[in-house]
């Protein structure tokens, strides 16, 4: 299988210049999709998990990512991901997270990192208000050069949905649940949140 170029691998540089940390060694890729951001990440860390609902979907990043040694697979959800005692340096939700109920997505994400550990989110916000779908109506010449010029392979073939919470409704959630944690918005309609988990294990919420 081959790369690409679409909305969300345009991130995958952020995630790759800015996660990988000389102290990464473990990482989990929630809705890991075909396996492109994991083949990209196992060659430079210890471990590589994946996790991927949809059985299809999962089973090209079998074939993407066979002969990796140091990653593994799992066809499910991320509510009924269970790793017993390990923890991540690194935890990435790469257009995946909007598919999912956001406070405990949030609230399993910290829990599942180590203390130092980093959370990098490329999400998809609801245009909800007037300000919303202005602000994506101003992006759409940047969008259209952009796909134009790095040859957007839109349709990967992967499940979609429609994200229900707009960027306001995201900042204030995931303010409560990672203090600390950055969100701005990014070209083709995404926005990229960042949180390094404390290296005190206790997290206190923000009112």
């Amino acid at each position: 299988m081959g790369d690409y170029w679409n909305h969300n691998t345009a991130y995958h540089g952020w995630i790759l210049r800015t996660g990988l940390r000389d102290d990464v060694r473990d990482v989990l890729d929630v809705g890991c999709g075909d396996g492109f951001l994991l083949q990209r990440l196992a060659p430079h860390v210890t471990t590589a998990v994946g996790i991927e609902p949809d059985a299809e979907t999962i089973g090209h990043a079998r074939t993407r990512l066979h002969g990796a040694e140091n990653v593994s697979l799992q066809c499910t959800s991320f509510a009924s991901f269970h790793p017993g005692d390990a923890r991540f340096d690194l935890i990435t939700f790469v257009a995946t997270l909007h598919h999912m109920e956001l406070q405990p997505a949030l609230e399993k994400a910290a829990s599942l990192l180590r203390p130092g550990g980093h959370l990098m989110v490329v999400g998809l916000a609801a245009n909800d208000t007037r300000v919303d779908w202005i602000l994506s109506a101003a992006t759409l010449p940047l969008v259209r050069i952009g796909s134009l010029i790095h040859r957007e392979t839109a349709d990967i073939g992967v499940p979609i949905a429609e994200p229900q919470e707009n960027l306001v409704a995201i900042r204030q959630m995931s303010r409560d649940i990672l203090p600390g944690r950055t969100v701005r918005s990014g070209l083709y309609y995404r926005y990229l949140l960042a949180w390094e988990k404390p290296v005190s294990t206790s997290l206190t919420r923000h009112e």
